[in-house]
């Protein structure tokens, strides 16, 4: 049997720390196909243009039409507690799901997001940190197996794992079995969300990107905790991704129609 993804991580990852890379920081952890970098420009860029952004943000989620929050009782036991847990989306709902998320860490849920190593990664990166919570930056590619090991510190510490489960690059929709990898190896259930929008403007992107339009009526959902025990057979992750697949769906269309009735 050819050697897992996740075993081919942590080889290469090996290997590179023997050679002295040091993965603490995020240059190190961004793909090598990729030939964009950090440039003094871009990064002048972020400086000036991030607090923008943010108000723009603010501004237009002023205007949103908000929904009650569907399965509001399957994440207030997790802000009440130390107990642990990892929320996932959709990479095309990240817009609204992260902001939910923002909400509970006002409430003092202790967040911890996966956001790529890649350029492209900063700007949610930087949000996030400004919102309280913690930030992780690894690549699928180029890092996951100290991903991996990062986020099994940080749950640890009473961090829940916020991730984007068919991202960074897709396909759209497809739950990412690394993501039940990382539940397992932390023994926390994985908790579905989704959200929807009456109307919206949607990027010419992989994950056809979502930006709710002012005004829109829009809804956040949560479904029921997916346990993944430490003590699950590999076998059976494969079968554990397909069930939290369709759930992540099911409160998706569970919003839809809150949204459209």
């Amino acid at each position: 049997m050819p050697p897992s993804d996740e075993h081919k991580d942590a080889e290469r990852d090996a290997s590179r720390e023997t050679r002295g890379i040091d993965y603490s920081s995020v240059e190190s952890r961004r793909s090598a196909a990729s030939g964009r970098s950090m440039s003094a420009g871009r990064r002048i860029y972020y400086v000036l243009g991030l607090p923008l952004l943010r108000g723009l943000l603010r501004l237009l989620s002023a205007t949103y039409r908000t929904q009650p929050l569907i399965g509001a009782q399957h994440i207030q036991p997790f802000i009440d507690s130390d107990r642990v847990c990892a929320p996932c989306y959709w990479h095309q709902h990240h817009v609204l799901c992260s902001a939910q998320v923002r909400r509970w860490v006002r409430e003092g849920f202790k967040a911890c997001f996966l956001v790529s190593g890649s350029v492209d990664g900063e700007v949610p990166a930087r949000i996030a940190r400004a919102w309280g919570a913690e930030v992780i930056r690894g690549s699928a590619n180029q890092s996951g197996a100290l991903a991996l090991r990062d986020m099994q510190a940080m749950m640890k510490r009473g961090y829940s794992i916020i991730t984007t489960a068919d991202g960074p690059r897709g396909p759209k929709y497809e739950f990412k079995a690394g993501t039940v990898l990382m539940a397992r190896i932390g023994g926390v259930p994985l908790l579905p969300i989704a959200c929807a929008a009456d109307r919206a403007w949607y990027l010419d992107r992989w994950d056809n990107f979502m930006i709710p339009k002012p005004f829109a009526r829009v809804c956040v959902g949560i479904g029921a905790p997916h346990e993944i025990p430490r003590s699950m057979p590999l076998d059976q992750i494969e079968t554990a991704r397909e069930s939290v697949q369709l759930a992540v769906m099911s409160v998706m269309r569970e919003c839809e129609h809150a949204v459209l009735h």
